[in-house]
């Protein structure tokens, strides 16, 4: 009886890993909103699809919206590329997935100017035998570009704990040098007061110090 829980737990394991292998990763996470002016900046758009609807296929359509303006397309997806003329002419770039599942384009040498309200609409299509149903999703990036890259809280934090961790090494390496350079001086200090008592013996008592062989 006390091998059946083992073996549940082993079934269990092996699912959980079978399971992990056989289906695919997507995980829709949010773009970065800030970028470095004359950098590269990726506006992730990203849609999961499930196994059954690999098959659909899919419209991208990228919008610029810069503040207080009207929203304008700039780019689209749709079995091939499609550049709208606009400030970001040649200066976009697909960065999306096979799959379809990242959509993403990324604008190169971003300008002060790129800063704005940025929309990515999916727009699937199912090929079921039947029906052919439609499905639509929109992701809004709210980007701003900056002159210069500012400094992140968790680099100021890593740093200040390495200047501490260094200056509590260096007191630390003080201390043992001073620790050792003690010891040393006591111990020379001894063999200097040994030697010194042993000179200050007579010649005839240095002979009776002598430690007696057996025969």
């Amino acid at each position: 009886m006390a091998a059946l829980p083992r073996l549940v737990c082993a079934s269990s394991v092996v699912l959980v890993v079978w399971a992990g292998f056989c289906s695919a990763v997507c995980v829709e996470v949010p773009s970065e909103t800030e970028a470095v002016q004359g950098t590269h900046m990726k506006l992730l758009c990203i849609s999961c699809m499930k196994r059954e609807e690999v098959t659909a296929s899919t419209v991208v359509e990228w919008f610029y919206r810069p503040e207080g303006g009207k929203d304008e397309p700039i780019y689209k997806y749709e079995k091939k590329i499609h550049e709208f003329p606009s400030r970001f002419s040649g200066r976009l770039q697909w960065n999306g997935s096979k799959d379809m599942q990242d959509v993403s384009i990324t604008v190169l040498n971003v300008t002060l100017n790129d800063s704005g309200i940025y929309t990515c609409n999916i727009t699937r299509e199912f090929e079921f035998e039947i029906h052919r149903p439609l499905f639509t999703s929109s992701r809004l990036i709210h980007l701003t570009v900056v002159e210069e890259a500012g400094e992140d809280f968790t680099s100021v934090i890593s740093e200040i704990m390495m200047y501490i961790l260094l200056v509590f090494l260096t007191l630390w390496l003080l201390i043992e040098m001073v620790y050792c350079y003690r010891k040393v001086s006591k111990a020379e200090e001894a063999a200097q007061e040994n030697a010194t008592d042993y000179l200050a013996i007579p010649s005839e008592n240095k002979e009776n110090c002598a430690v007696p062989v057996e025969e």
